[in-house]
């Protein structure tokens, strides 16, 4: 909540109505997809497994019961993942 109002409404409709399948379908380089299966704000039905299903070879991580902000509240376990998977 570091972030003004505005802009965070602004990122939010930006978000919600913008369609990235095409772009998802460009990527070419290695990509995880890490994804929280308790993101209230970003549900991980519709998102993550499906980022991951348009992303040629990407390798999808889901986190039982991580929440949206998994980076911050969980940054330990995501940290290591990443260096992981940059490392491979």
């Amino acid at each position: 909540m570091m972030g003004g109002i505005k802009a965070h409404y602004d990122g939010i409709v930006a978000f919600s109505q913008t369609d990235f399948t095409e772009d998802l379908k460009k990527i070419s380089v290695p990509t995880l997809v890490m994804h929280g299966d308790d993101d209230q704000v970003v549900p991980y039905e519709s998102s993550g497994p499906l980022s991951a299903k348009l992303v040629k070879g990407a390798i999808l991580k889901t986190y039982k019961g991580f929440p949206h902000g998994m980076p911050t509240t969980n940054a330990d376990q995501i940290n290591a993942d990443l260096l992981e998977f940059i490392q491979s």
